[in-house]
């Protein structure tokens, strides 16, 4: 009998592309004549479980412009901007702005009941279950799993979401 063919949904940023677009950024904002005395700066900080890119500047549109050339960086390097979720731009110290960005990692509870769910409503002959900040989804048929990934692919969920351990 052939065994039952899986594989794992996850959502993973790797953080060394991330640490390189913030050098990238950072470089080009410290050149660059529009952000000249401006108090601009881009960086990388890991507090916690998640790590965060802190956006400085003088005025709330620097902080924008700031974040468009880290988003611009971010996606030469294929990090998905989706993983990242925005704080609110707030006045600083100095009469300055700043945004703190958090990178998101995994799959939180309920993005991954949500796409259980969505897996559920294909009515296909596969199962989906939630182990820990990913999905793993189970058919006896490959064909059946390939399909799960396209109409996967084809939804938005909000989140970057990567296909892993297909076997």
């Amino acid at each position: 009998m052939a065994k039952d063919a899986s594989f794992d949904v996850v959502s993973e940023v790797d953080l060394q592309e991330v640490r390189n677009a913030v050098d990238q950024a950072s470089r080009e904002i410290a050149q660059r004549f529009d952000f000249k005395n401006t108090g601009s700066a881009v960086e990388l900080t890991e507090q916690g479980d998640k790590p965060t890119i802190v956006v400085r500047s003088n005025t709330e549109q620097k902080v924008k412009d700031c974040v468009k050339v880290l988003e611009e960086k971010l996606v030469k390097r294929k990090i998905a901007i989706k993983a990242l979720e925005p704080g609110k731009i707030e006045p600083a110290a100095g009469g300055t702005a700043r945004q703190t960005l958090t990178i998101n990692q995994g799959i939180s509870t309920e993005k991954a009941k949500e796409i259980v769910k969505f897996v559920k409503d294909m009515k296909t002959k596969a199962q989906a279950s939630v182990q820990g900040d990913q999905v793993r989804i189970t058919s006896k048929s490959r064909d059946t799993l390939q399909e799960i990934i396209e109409a996967l692919r084809s939804n938005d969920f909000g989140i970057p979401l990567q296909y892993t351990n297909y076997r």
